[in-house]
Order: C-alpha cells, then sequence, then structure tokens
C-alpha cells in the first residue's frame, strides 16, 4: 500500500507534480530514487515513533514539571532538563525499531527502487530467483545476525520499562490556548502530514476510482472482481481468495500457538523469560529469512524418519504467515495472563477444577478480548504479508493480494494496484479497528 500511495503522489502525473505545475514551478522526479525511498519509509515508522514517544511522555510524572517551574525553570528549559532525559530512552528505541524495520526493508525498496538501490532483503530475493541460493544463504544469515542483536537490544530496554511507577501525566493543552508560534508550528507540520502521510493515501484512493482521463470510474474495482488472465499473470478473485483463504488458516494455526506459548511465559520465571526470548524469534528474522528457511528445508523436502517430508503451496504458505503472526498473538495474550489474579485459579482447582477445566472456564474468558486482539493482529499479518509469500508463491496460482500489488506495479496504469490496495487498506484497517476496541493488552497494543 505505501508503494502504491507513493507512486500515485509523487509519480510524474501525480498530484504534487501537478500542484508545482499549476503553480508554475519545476516538478520533482522523485520515482526511483533514494529520497522516495525514504519518504516512504519515514511515511510507514512516522506513526511507530509517534506512537512509543507518545506513551513515554504520558508516563513523565507532572510534578517533576512543575516543581522545575517553581524552581524558576522557563518551559524551554524544564523540557530540556525533566522532560527530554526521560524521553531519551524511549526515543531511542523508537529509532531502533525504525532501523529494525528499514534495514530489513523489502516491498517498499523493490517497488520503488529495484536492483539498482537493492537493499539486503531484495538482494536476497533476487539471488533465489537466480537460483544463487548459497550466495543468499550467507547474505540471509548476515542479516539475521543483525536483526536478533538489535531485536534483543530493544527487548531488553522493554523488560526493564516493564516495571514503571505510577505517575502523574501531564495536563493536555488546548490548540486555542498555545501561542501563536506553537500554533504556526502545529499548521506548518500539519501541512507536512498532509503532504507525506495523508496524500500518498487518498492519491491510491482516488486512483482506484479515476480512470485514465481522471473521470470517476468502478471499472478498476470490476476489474478485481472479473475472472480474467492478464499479462501479469494474476487472476485478482484468485488473489483476494487466497489472501482470505491463508488468514484464516493463519488464525487456526498462530492463534492456539500463541495462547499456548503465553501460558508458558505468563510467570515470572528463568525458563518462562527463556521461552519468550526465544518465541520473539520470528519478530526478529525478516520474512525474506523465514521464506527462504522454509523453501529450503519443507519445500524441498526433508528425510524425516527414514521418508520424505515435503510441504508446498497453501500449506507452505500458511505455515509462513502463522510464524510472523503468533508473536503478535503472544505479545497480546501474555500480559493480559500475567496481571490475571492466581487466586482465581487456585480457587478453582480447590473446587476439584482439573487444570485443563480452570484453563477453559477460568483464565481463557477473562483474556477473551486479549486473544480476540491477537487474533486481529494475526489476521492483518497474513493479509499483509508479503515478504515470504513472493518466494513461496513463485510459479504458482499460489499469490496473494500483496503479491498481486506488486505485479501490477510492473505496468500500467496504476487503476488495478490501486484498487488492490484499497481493499488491502479497509481489511486490515478494520483489524486494527478491533484490535483498538477489544485489545488494549500487550506491547503492541498499548
Amino acid at each position: 500500500m505505501v508503494a502504491i500511495g507513493f507512486a500515485t503522489m509523487f509519480g510524474s502525473n501525480g498530484p504534487l507534480n501537478r500542484a508545482l505545475a499549476a503553480l508554475g514551478m519545476p516538478t520533482l522526479e522523485l520515482m526511483f530514487t533514494l529520497r522516495i525511498i525514504v519518504l516512504a519509509h519515514a511515511f510507514y515508522n512516522a506513526p511507530l515513533v509517534a506512537r512509543v514517544v507518545a506513551a513515554a511522555w504520558e508516563g513523565i510524572d507532572s510534578r517533576a514539571v512543575e516543581t522545575a517551574r517553581s524552581l524558576g525553570a522557563s518551559p524551554l528549559r524544564a523540557f530540556r532538563d525533566v522532560v527530554a532525559p526521560q524521553l531519551a530512552p524511549a526515543v531511542l528505541t523508537s529509532a531502533l525499531l525504525v532501523f529494525i524495520f528499514t534495514f530489513t526493508s523489502f516491498p517498499i525498496v523493490l517497488a520503488l527502487g529495484g536492483l539498482e538501490l537493492a537493499t539486503v532483503e531484495v538482494w536476497v530475493y533476487d539471488r533465489i530467483t537466480r537460483l544463487q541460493l548459497q550466495e543468499a544463504a550467507a547474505l540471509a544469515v548476515l542479516e539475521a545476525v543483525v536483526t536478533l542483536g538489535l531485536t534483543y537490544a530493544y527487548l531488553s530496554y522493554e523488560t526493564r520499562q516493564a516495571t514503571s511507577r505510577g505517575v502523574a501525566p501531564q495536563a493536555r493543552k488546548r490548540l486555542s490556548a498555545v501561542s501563536v508560534p506553537e500554533r504556526l508550528g502545529v499548521v506548518v507540520y500539519g501541512l507536512l502530514l498532509v503532504v507525506v502521510f495523508l496524500g500518498p493515501i487518498a492519491s491510491m484512493l482516488v486512483a482506484s476510482v479515476t480512470d485514465l482521463n481522471g473521470e470517476l470510474t468502478l471499472r478498476w474495482y470490476e476489474f478485481l472482481l472479473a475472472r480474467r488472465d492478464v499479462t501479469v499473470g494474476v487472476q485478482p478473485d484468485v488473489a483476494i481468495r487466497n489472501s482470505l483463504l491463508y488468514a484464516v488458516g493463519t488464525l487456526a494455526v498462530a492463534v492456539p500457538m500463541g495462547v499456548v506459548v503465553s501460558l508458558t511465559t505468563a510467570r515470572d520465571t528463568v525458563s518462562a523469560r527463556l521461552v519468550g526470548t526465544l518465541a520473539m524469534l520470528p519478530f526478529a528474522v525478516s520474512g525474506i529469512v523465514v521464506g527462504f528457511g522454509l523453501l529450503q528445508t519443507v519445500v524441498f523436502g526433508v528425510e524425516l524418519l527414514g521418508r520424505r517430508v515435503q510441504v508446498i503451496g497453501a500449506l507452505a504458505v500458511v505455515a509462513a504467515h502463522a510464524v510472523g503472526a503468533y508473536p503478535f498473538v503472544v505479545r497480546t495474550v501474555a500480559p493480559a495472563l500475567s496481571s490475571m489474579d492466581d487466586r482465581l485459579v487456585e480457587s478453582a482447582r480447590a473446587l476439584g477444577a482439573s487444570r485443563t477445566r480452570a484453563l477453559l472456564n477460568v483464565e481463557l474468558p477473562l483474556v477473551a478480548p486479549a486473544v480476540a486482539a491477537g487474533a486481529a493482529f494475526a489476521f492483518a499479518v497474513s493479509i499483509g504479508e508479503f515478504n515470504a509469500t513472493v518466494v513461496l508463491v513463485e510459479g504458482s496460482d499460489a499469490y496473494t493480494m500483496p503479491v498481486a500489488v506488486e505485479r501490477y506495479l510492473s505496468g500500467r496504469p496504476l487503476g488495478p494496484p490501486a484498487a488492490m490496495g484499497t481493499v488491502l487498506l479497509v481489511v486490515t484497517g478494520v483489524s486494527f479497528v478491533v484490535i483498538e476496541r477489544v485489545g488494549g493488552y500487550g506491547g503492541f497494543a498499548e
């Protein structure tokens, strides 16, 4: 979706260049340049930074700021000496996450930069498609080592922050109560948000309902519903059907797996912490590496108890999606289980309930919202997964909506990928609405 939005917004005939031309200013050639890739990564990483830093800011005790002000500190100095030092860990953590996600970026670079601006992920994929598997394996191992180290640093920081003390949150200011320079800064930042963040989404939505002449049309959505072969070798209805089937299959695998791992890691013991760390490994390993690992093992076939076991097609894709999705289930369910009163389970056991019955009748009903949030995360992850999928479905009809979008982007016009991207946006948007409504649990939903 990011690639489609930026192609429609910042392309040669996009709204930005049309606006510049109307004002008599020179147009910008951003496509297939380093600038567009940096902008695109800023687009989808900025909300992550905002959420991490905002959560940390709300945790700063307002009494410390008030004390500094009462001792004569100006608002700027109070921010510099009191607020900024407490925000620094959150800023560094979000910067670390942004680095990890950008370092392992694949679809954006592939669509907007190609091999000329290839990252490690893109180069691994290129080696795989050229069947140069040894070189691909070496690059994949190198990337995995780097990302695992960085993710360990992030998880270590998060563990230290888990026992934060109660604070008096700072009061929020109304926009009408701030000074004129502050309002001007908000306006400038708002304009930047419109151009860089809202612009690509709006451009994608508009491109999905306009034809080559700029007139309103639903032909691109009719195209998605039509059962036909296209020059890029994709049938839209097959891509939509596959995505939904894989998402359901991912739920069936990832949710029970995540709940079982959560039950193991919910208690504060050495073994639980070890299992919890190992359970987060898929979060640290990119989809390309996961897909390549499955390709080299179960897809090509492995010997097991004297028999050759091979998993291909839809099963391989669901396995890859489940590996990427179950850590999100763990991250939402485990904190809910950890915060549960142990006396409830002990009372059920004292009344004769078995451990299984206590789990089914006491624990799971109490954490049902967290399980629902984890399921929504798993569904959204599966619907939007591209990295592992594109490796596993090469040369088959097991492609998904993200893979179809990438193939559509290789041709013209932008209507089909924009329409498919809009469908993806709606599905993932609904999933995250569910997360916000019912799943205020865990590190990813706080």
